[in-house]
């Protein structure tokens, strides 16, 4: 079996398995699903929903946040780890959005990538949920899981896993197949246990099962 075979199969699979999987971070706008994934670096999902809704009450706009001080919003999103590093990031994102965009998100890599603590993560994210473009997200679910399944060979940088399941994963299918990727990671082929290979919808196809 070849990996685009395997990954058409285990795309198959995953589809039934979690039909409505989608992006865990809570968001109504573009600009706020990039504040969410840059707090999202090293904290959970969870956490971070909670404290953007203290940010989102004080700063409620790309120009509120903006014209902020690093510092007030370092102390909102401080319980998200690295907040320093992070309020930094937002302040500048923002400051470039309203300066460069008119406040509008890019819809480019290109240009997605030259705003401050954006990466191809979080770019590729925004392409694929905020505008439907193709796009593949290698968040840490994404590399453990296709490592383990057989779709790529120890690969672990992102850019590089990236790179790699362009050729096998349709266009279309990357953007949900990466959100149903996390849903699994989650909860069957977890990180910190060993995996439940027993309860796993794709144990006729996995390289790793048992592992």
């Amino acid at each position: 079996m070849t990996k685009k075979q395997r990954a058409r199969i285990i795309i198959d699979k995953l589809r039934e398995e979690y039909p409505d999987a989608v992006c865990s971070l809570d968001y109504e706008e573009a600009w706020k699903l990039l504040v969410s994934v840059r707090l999202a670096a090293q904290c959970t999902d969870a956490r971070v929903n909670v404290v953007v809704e203290g940010l989102y009450k004080k700063y409620p706009t790309i120009d509120a946040l903006a014209e902020a001080e690093v510092e007030e919003i370092e102390k909102i999103v401080h319980p998200c780890g690295l907040g320093k590093s992070k309020a930094r990031d937002i302040s500048g994102c923002m400051k470039m959005l309203r300066d460069t965009y008119d406040c509008r998100v890019p819809d480019t890599m290109e240009e997605l990538l030259k705003l401050p603590g954006v990466g191809r993560k979080s770019a590729n994210l925004i392409l694929g949920d905020v505008y439907g473009k193709p796009a593949i997200v290698t968040d840490t679910h994404c590399i453990r899981l296709v490592n383990r399944m057989g779709l790529v060979d120890g690969i672990k940088e992102p850019a590089k896993v990236e790179k790699a399941l362009w050729k096998i994963i349709p266009p279309e299918e990357g953007n949900d197949f990466c959100h149903r990727l996390v849903y699994h990671g989650r909860e069957v082929c977890t990180a910190r246990t060993k995996p439940y290979c027993d309860k796993c919808c794709l144990q006729d196809v996995c390289k790793k099962v048992g592992c």
